[in-house]
């Protein structure tokens, strides 16, 4: 059995983006070339062994919501959409995204959660602050739980 888990997240963003923000948050989406330099989730340690077969840690940027294609576990398509609402009374970006992934990978996805919980249109902020970002399932279940980001953390099941 694999920890997978389903993210669904449907959310409005501000006209606040620059031009670097929205070329790294479509390089997470899989849909287009990773930036020269990222700021949005600005390093990816990982553990690898070195020649002598001793563990050295190593920078190795992922897409962290860029799958498309296929599910593997909780059927259906994986799918990233980043575009411009032409009614801007919807944001000035809309974005959906529906992907597996593992709490191996919650840490760093998390950051970029929580980047985007910044740029969140008000209607998905409630009067406590919290923003509500869509849903999360595990992979064997068939409950949806709230996808929030809390006092800039994401709330993981």
């Amino acid at each position: 059995m694999a920890d997978i888990y389903e993210v669904s997240i449907v959310l409005n963003l501000r006209e606040s983006l620059m031009d670097e923000d929205v070329a790294e948050l479509r390089w997470h989406l899989g849909l287009g070339p990773k930036p020269e330099t990222l700021h949005i989730v600005p390093v990816f340690p990982t553990v690898v062994e070195d020649e002598r077969g001793e563990p050295v840690v190593e920078d190795h940027p992922v897409a962290l919501l860029g799958r498309q294609g296929e599910a593997w576990k909780v059927g259906g398509a994986l799918v990233s959409v980043l575009l411009r609402p032409e009614d801007a009374r919807y944001g000035a970006w809309a974005l959906t995204v529906r992907q597996e992934i593992h709490p191996d990978e919650f840490d760093r996805t998390g950051e970029l959660l929580s980047w985007l919980a910044t740029k969140a249109d008000d209607r998905h902020r409630s009067a406590t602050g919290t923003v509500h970002l869509g849903w999360i399932r595990f992979c064997e279940s068939d409950r949806f739980e709230p996808l929030m980001v809390r006092d800039g953390e994401v709330v993981w099941p």
